[in-house]
């Protein structure tokens, strides 16, 4: 996994050295607001663990990032900024989008429980903005629903949150400034916030993503915002299979995995060969005599939750929404079902007219090896490849690649899983077909010749 790029700038000017310095009011000036780090790549970054404040394993976001902090006296001072961004789903497709720090979603913004935090939010968008601070509990004129418990922050402005956090937990954050537009151009980000006793439910290694919906034509680079049921990219941190990392996690770890919903509908995540009990939701801990074993968790709307699994278990597991067409791409909707139809005239009609044309689904939907044209800009509808061929999935997809042996932080890639032998599933001899059997086993009754002759037959 490679190191994290982070550039540092300052819309507003020069930021001063706070360093030691008394912690600043709410309304702080423009000359003592931190800078803005902005990370570059789409790839998942190493964890960032604190120099500062009290200890705690932190978290990987898959295909992200945390935001980096400064103390000033005893605040965690943050810095967001809204503006537009330019986000790979894959390779081979590229949206443009608004989000945070140049990436949309944002970065994941890591705290302690107890800790006040100082979040200052630069607007570059083109039209004004709020954060709200989902399940958080805070003072109201911090909750940033703009109109009702705050401004909302004009284009080219700075405002500040100032909250403690009270709880330890999972949460996410997002605009209700104009919300249709601005959660459906992808401005959300989450916030992890560990309990001060470092011991008190502790995991190995801990994932945090969110899931975002977006309906963006073969060939465009824009969302249609008005969309509300019929989405063809389904992603997690805004990134689809074969985009998304893969979690790679040691042999024996207990693994924790935070899942945020800010899509238009529910999502049952499903991993492969392990159980997992749920241990938190965004409203606070699942106690540990209340959780039940569980292989599929349903992720509601506007809802995290996270799961821990032993990872008992070593190989590459699949790990993905359990909704079928959430585990593919763009082009599949608007087709029609022609399973058991012979398209050989149309074929022949079509490429007449279309020579880089081609008829499909007469066999299923499956596609292998097959290449076909696509508009610029745009994935296939299932895609990837493992060690045994053609993954054939897309969107909310992933591997979670248990080893023995991986270090504390190695969270690179380990590669196909060598299996020890005769432990795939392999083929037999296929056994010839055998007469069906009716009636107990007795042979079926003698059809009439066809050439029996029917006359004299009473009744015919």
């Amino acid at each position: 996994m490679s190191e994290p790029i982070l550039s540092r700038r300052n819309f507003l000017g020069t930021a001063t050295a706070l360093a030691g310095a008394a912690a600043i009011s709410g309304r702080a000036q423009a000359a003592s607001i931190p800078e803005a780090p902005t990370m570059e790549k789409t790839s998942m970054q190493p964890p960032l663990h604190p120099s500062s404040g009290p200890d705690y394993n932190p978290v990987v976001t898959l295909n992200g990032w945390t935001l980096p902090w400064r103390m000033n006296g005893d605040w965690k001072e943050f810095h967001l900024v809204a503006e537009p961004v330019e986000r790979e789903f894959a390779e081979g497709m590229k949206a443009h989008l608004w989000g945070y720090n140049g990436q949309s979603p944002g970065p994941t913004i890591e705290c302690v429980e107890g800790d006040k935090l100082r979040i200052f939010v630069t607007n570059k968008l083109p039209e004004a903005t709020t954060v709200h601070w989902h399940g958080v509990i805070l003072p109201c004129g911090m909750d940033g629903v703009g109109g009702l418990s705050q401004p909302h922050i004009p284009v080219g402005k700075t405002f500040v949150y100032e909250f403690e956090m009270k709880h330890s937990g999972t949460f996410m954050y997002h605009p209700h400034s104009d919300e249709m537009v601005q959660m459906a151009m992808g401005m959300m980000g989450m916030i992890v916030v560990h309990p001060r006793d470092r011991s008190f439910r502790a995991v190995d290694r801990d994932f945090v993503f969110i899931m975002s919906s977006y309906l963006i034509d073969p060939g465009t680079f824009l969302p249609k915002v008005t969309e509300m049921t019929d989405f063809n990219m389904w992603t997690w941190n805004s990134r689809v299979f074969p985009g998304i990392d893969v979690m790679p996690v040691r042999l024996g770890d207990k693994v924790r995995v935070r899942i945020g919903n800010l899509t238009m509908t529910n999502h049952p995540i499903h991993l492969h060969g392990h159980k997992f009990a749920v241990s938190c939701t965004d409203g606070g801990w699942v106690p540990e005599s209340a959780a039940w074993p569980e292989t599929t968790t349903d992720v509601p709307v506007g809802a995290i939750r996270a799961f821990d699994f032993l990872a008992d278990n070593p190989g590459d597991w699949a790990f993905h929404c359990h909704k079928s067409h959430h585990t593919m791409n763009a082009m599949g909707h608007d087709m029609v079902n022609l399973i058991g139809v012979s398209k050989k005239d149309i074929a022949k009609a079509l490429g007449k007219v279309a020579p880089d044309g081609m008829a499909m689904g007469s066999t299923g939907m499956a596609m292998g090896e097959m290449e076909m044209p696509m508009p610029d800009n745009t994935l296939p509808m299932m895609t990837g490849s493992g060690q045994f061929g053609p993954i054939e999935m897309g969107g909310m997809f992933t591997v979670v690649k248990i080893r023995d042996g991986l270090a504390r932080d190695d969270y690179r890639d380990p590669g196909p899983y060598q299996f020890p032998k005769g432990t795939v599933a392999w083929e037999v001899q296929t056994p010839q077909a055998t007469p069906a059997r009716q009636d107990g086993g007795k042979p079926p009754a003698k059809q009439m010749p066809k050439t029996m002759n029917h006359k004299g037959m009473k009744g015919m």
